[in-house]
């Protein structure tokens, strides 16, 4: 028998209609003809699968994708005949192959990426924390428990709405939202520095559907975006959903890892920043102004926008630097929402951004949403904005969440679990556990026995936070889950 024959490629860019698509194919020895056509008919399938090839499109020439993957023309051939006779592919007589008008697949988020165990997986943990009761202990969800907010100002605001006029109550929103909820946001972004006209401002049902609208209007299918690492699951999530390649930098106390940003903005060139600056999500670090201006000179420097995601800036007992602050919301885009703060019932985001953006923006709800965030949403949320009583709840929560991080910390540390620094305020504690333990075997026990853990690796692209868990500081009340995590760790052994 020959010996088989090593084919290098890797990577290979096929270039047709003026655009670029990549096949991910290892380099690996490879052997018959036979063999070779599979990898070409794999890579196709691949993209097909993946929507980077949609129905209809132009496949490259025989020719130039034989040369392109370093294979003979015949076996392109051969894995072309092979497609169209599974209905993968179509010919068209002196024209050449196209996708078959009814082949892509529905998308499937969760087979976007390799499978992973379901305890780690963003929307396994979201789920878990999304559809268990109020009696199942959930310190590795994302909000406070009904007792932190501010039930009485909210009821007090439903009174009050229930005395608006009917078309409050029974009509569509208005394109860019409330007219009152968006003058008293621009008075909350100017107490950051961030001076805004009203036609830079527009509302969104949701913080996440703010950051969906951004993807939706400056994303394609194989653009880059550059995430921090750890960062919020549902930013991977989301950002599967939009096909997107996902790149990550190392995160900081002080920020991203400048130098590794710096690096990876001059090679990978991504299209997106998507980042918190205050209280980052899950590490509670928060920016130093020396990074943000660094990160600003290497996102002008390479065409980045950056996404800002302050949803926890509520949170801080001073204002840290903010990059829209810095930039001018001019190659920053500033998004955020209350349902952290105020209510995660009464949902409504905001985009602060240039104002020929947030045109177009505006046109992207009206197509997906037909108008902006319900009435009844904005109008209940400017009432409790509009009143003393926010800024009283908010002082209360900074205090009574400072005394839970230092309560939760210290039981942690003694349990061997220890803060990879301790936040200037939020809810959430980064942690390490102690000897190495596997956080993902943790969770997974602690979810047998009813306890929703967040374990590090669901916040990691690189998938290197297997050490770490984000606790909740306000949901660890229940000395049920302290009970439950005691007997995860134990059944862990240290490495």
């Amino acid at each position: 028998m020959a010996e088989p024959v090593t084919i290098q490629y890797n990577l290979a860019k096929l270039y047709w209609y003026g655009r670029r698509y990549t096949l991910d194919i290892d380099t690996q020895p490879k052997g018959r003809d036979g063999t070779r056509t599979i990898d070409v008919m794999s890579a196709i399938r691949t993209k097909v699968a993946g929507r980077a090839l949609g129905p209809g499109d132009r496949l490259p020439s025989i020719r130039s994708l034989a040369a392109t993957m370093g294979v003979s023309p015949s076996t392109v051939v051969e894995a072309y005949d092979r497609l169209a006779a599974e209905g993968v592919i179509r010919a068209r007589r002196g024209s050449g192959f196209y996708v078959s008008p009814t082949v892509t697949p529905p998308l499937a988020l969760s087979e976007v990426e390799p499978r992973r165990d379901r305890a780690v997986d963003p929307f396994w943990v979201s789920r878990q924390s999304l559809d268990t009761g109020d009696a199942v202990p959930k310190p590795g969800c994302g909000w406070l428990p009904p007792a932190w907010m501010p039930e009485a100002a909210l009821r007090r605001a439903m009174r009050a709405l229930g005395r608006a006029e009917a078309s409050v109550l029974t009509n569509y929103g208005s394109t860019s939202g409330s007219l009152t909820l968006r003058r008293l946001l621009l008075t909350r972004l100017a107490e950051d520095g961030i001076e805004a006209s009203i036609k830079q401002l527009m509302l969104t049902a949701s913080g996440t559907q703010a950051t969906d609208l951004i993807c939706r209007f400056l994303l394609r299918p194989g653009d880059t975006v550059l995430v921090d690492d750890p960062c919020y699951f549902n930013f991977r999530a989301l950002l599967r959903a939009h096909q997107a390649k996902i790149v990550s930098v190392p995160h900081t106390p002080s920020g991203p890892d400048v130098a590794h940003f710096e690096a990876i903005v001059a090679t990978e060139r991504p299209r997106l920043y998507i980042t918190n600056s205050a209280l980052h999500n899950p590490t509670g670090a928060t920016l130093s102004l020396q990074t943000a201006h660094r990160l600003l000179i290497a996102a002008a420097a390479h065409d980045l926008t950056i996404v800002e995601d302050d949803i926890f800036g509520d949170f801080e007992p001073e204002r840290s630097p903010r990059l829209a602050a810095l930039d001018g919301l001019n190659r920053v885009i500033r998004i955020g929402s209350f349902s952290k703060t105020l209510s995660a019932s009464v949902r409504c985001g905001y985009i602060a951004g240039r104002a020929d953006w947030v045109e177009h923006l505006v046109d992207l709800q009206v197509a997906t949403s037909f108008g902006g965030p319900s009435p009844v949403a904005t109008e209940l949320i400017a009432h409790v904005l509009a009143g003393g009583s926010y800024r009283k709840h908010m002082d209360e929560l900074r205090q009574k969440l400072a005394r839970s991080r230092r309560d939760v910390a210290r039981k942690l540390q003694a349990l061997g679990i220890e803060p990879w620094l301790m936040p200037r305020g939020g809810f959430f504690l980064w942690c390490r556990l102690a000897g190495g333990q596997d956080a993902t075997a943790v969770a997974r026990d602690a979810l047998e026995e009813d306890v929703v853990l967040a374990p590090g690796n669901v916040f990691s692209v690189s998938q290197t936070a297997q050490g770490f868990l984000r606790f909740n500081v306000a949901h660890m009340g229940d000395p049920r889950m302290w009970d439950v995590l005691r007997r995860a760790l134990k059944a862990q052994p240290s490495r």
